[in-house]
């Protein structure tokens, strides 16, 4: 007898092979048949009409601190993500000297907006170490699994201390500690190193992130002795203003480790094509044996505002802010006021940054729907149905915040959209140097909500798209499944193929959707995140255990901190 088989499912397999019907076994957390299954099950799930897939994995999220006090790992849990890679960008809380915690909160709080209060109540900082950081987590069960990026901002601070924060250049006694720190950190468990070489990232008070600017000395430095343990990842995300400059300490990284790397990739307004460049890179090294990867989003890059967010575009009007730290009700009350609309509405900001950016461009503001549309028309922007309506924009962008009591939110998309269409990311999806990714799960609680970025993969692709070609299933199945997961060098998992772990979902496809982003207040001392729910997940199955059905979480928690690459398993690693 089984321990639990899937019965009659569409299977879709994460191979990008063709949909076939059948049954899956498993047995002790591992895959152990797939077609027709004799044999019974402790437990059964039916899936007759229902899509049967490899958990989702995850492999840009930055839930380094949510991961201590959260079991569910939400939101990605709620969108078939059974495996989730956090770490990225640079940030995270480890390595850490306690006299460089508080430098620490301030970078995570700046970089990806996370409430500074909620870090320092929910943080215990039972660690200094990497290593130690590592069995802090792995002694939490959770939903899912978790593996777990070194940061170099981090681990510059941890070496340099405040030389490092003011970005001076590392001695080569502190590179040979770096690289020695680092290769501890992989064969503690690390899945890779991640980096940060953009100007944007910044602490909450200002001060540009400790790896920008980093040398090629330095980051070819660590990854050679990173590429003696023959173990990791590289993660880098850069503003990417001289191409050849910036690839090539890329590669060199690549070529001395001998370790894969994959670095942000989107269409950006200013240089629509510039991406183009660095894909033709990636091209060219490939050929040579290299692995570099470009991480791209599904849809639109994009901010959410609203009254409850971190901002919108009346944030810094004087007479709103002479009422923005009212209770919600009561500030949706006084905006209601006539008199207080009209003047809120003929003020100039007193940050004239925000004029031009929201203000000035509401040609490039939606509000999103139910169900939430990624892919507005330009004509359906704030500023298109003012003009189509015959009223003031600003007037419409006031009322829209109103809707919902007080309570909706405007999209603005900011990479991947020059163009009003994502025929651009339907491009770079495509490649076969490219993997899904850049969801941020965790981070940016109070702009930005994409860790549904798996869900709208597949709906919005394979099935509700209007506005241009869609992708196939099977292909977008593997985008999200083996591709990723070969990516974090997780050889183990993304294949429903006996052998593999058990990580499957059992999917309405029909009925799946995204609901609309919202904001709660569940993280310590009560703070804001904004979460994105879906329907249609039926079941989700992680290590063979259901974990949740119909979004809701059965109370196991059977995911682990996923220490490093896995192998692939002995028959899988046999073809």
């Amino acid at each position: 007898m089984h321990d639990l088989v899937i019965r009659g499912g569409t299977i879709i397999d994460g191979s990008g092979g063709d949909r076939y019907v059948g049954d899956v076994a498993i047995d002790d957390g591992t895959i152990t048949a797939v077609g027709t299954v004799s044999g019974k099950g402790k437990k059964e799930i039916d899936a007759t009409g229902l899509l049967v897939t490899p958990g989702f994995v995850d492999v840009h999220t930055h839930y380094d601190a949510q991961v201590s006090w959260d079991k569910m790992v939400s939101p990605s849990c709620w969108h078939g993500v059974t495996t989730v890679v956090m770490g990225n960008c640079s940030v995270g809380f480890a390595p850490a000297k306690p006299e460089m915690r508080e430098q620490m909160i301030e970078l995570m709080e700046g970089v990806e907006d996370i409430p500074g209060a909620a870090l320092t109540e929910g943080l215990d900082w039972a660690w200094e170490t990497f290593p130690e950081y590592l069995d802090a987590i792995d002694r939490i069960p959770h939903a899912i699994d978790i593996g777990a990026q070194l940061p170099h901002a981090a681990l510059r601070v941890y070496v340099m201390g405040e030389r490092a924060i003011k970005r001076e250049a590392a001695t080569d006694e502190e590179i040979a500690e770096m690289g020695r720190i680092a290769r501890e950190a992989m064969e503690a468990g690390a899945v890779g190193m991640s980096s940060s070489r953009t100007i944007l990232h910044k602490s909450i008070k200002g001060e540009i992130i400790a790896s920008y600017g980093a040398d090629k000395k330095e980051l070819v430095g660590i990854a050679k002795e990173m590429g003696k343990g023959g173990k990791g990842v590289f993660e880098m995300i850069s503003d990417l203003r001289d191409v050849d400059e910036e690839f090539s300490i890329f590669r060199e990284m690549v070529a001395e480790s001998g370790l894969p790397m994959s670095i942000s990739m989107a269409e950006s307004d200013s240089k629509p094509d510039g991406w183009r460049e660095l894909h033709a890179k990636m091209e060219e090294a490939a050929k040579e044996g290299l692995t570099l990867r470009g991480q791209v989003a599904p849809r639109p890059i994009g901010i959410l505002m609203g009254l409850q967010a971190t901002f919108h575009p009346f944030s810094s009007n004087p007479s709103y802010r002479e009422i923005a730290d009212l209770p919600h009700d009561e500030k949706v009350a006084a905006m209601r006021d006539p008199a207080r609309r009209a003047k809120i509405i003929a003020e100039e900001p007193d940050n004239p940054s925000m004029a031009s950016a929201f203000l000035g461009a509401l040609h490039r503001v939606f509000q999103l729907g139910d169900p939430p549309e990624y892919e507005p028309l330009p004509e359906d922007s704030l500023q298109g149905r003012a003009e189509r309506d015959g009223i003031d924009p600003k007037e419409l962008c006031y009322d829209a915040l109103l809707e919902k009591d007080g309570k909706e939110l405007l999209y603005v998309p900011f990479a991947n959209y020059a163009f009003g269409n994502l025929d651009t990311v339907r491009e770079m999806l495509l490649s076969e140097h490219t993997a899904p990714g850049l969801g941020d799960g965790g981070a940016h609680c109070g702009a930005i909500c994409d860790a549904s970025f798996p869900t709208y993969l597949l709906t919005h692709w394979a099935r509700d798209r209007k506005r241009g070609e869609q992708l196939p299933l099977e292909f977008l199945v593997k985008r999200q499944t083996r591709d990723t997961a070969v990516l974090a060098g997780f050889l183990d998992r993304g294949l429903i193929q006996p052998g593999m772990k058990a990580d499957i979902n059992v999917i309405d496809f029909d009925n799946l959707s995204i609901r609309p982003p919202e904001i709660i207040y569940d993280l310590p001392t009560g703070a804001r995140r904004l979460i994105q729910k879906a329907e249609g997940y039926r079941y989700t199955v992680k290590a063979g255990k259901v974990t949740f059905e119909d979004g809701e979480s059965t109370g196991e928690f059977p995911g682990h901190l996923v220490r490093g690459q896995q192998p692939a398993p002995v028959a899988q690693a046999a073809e």
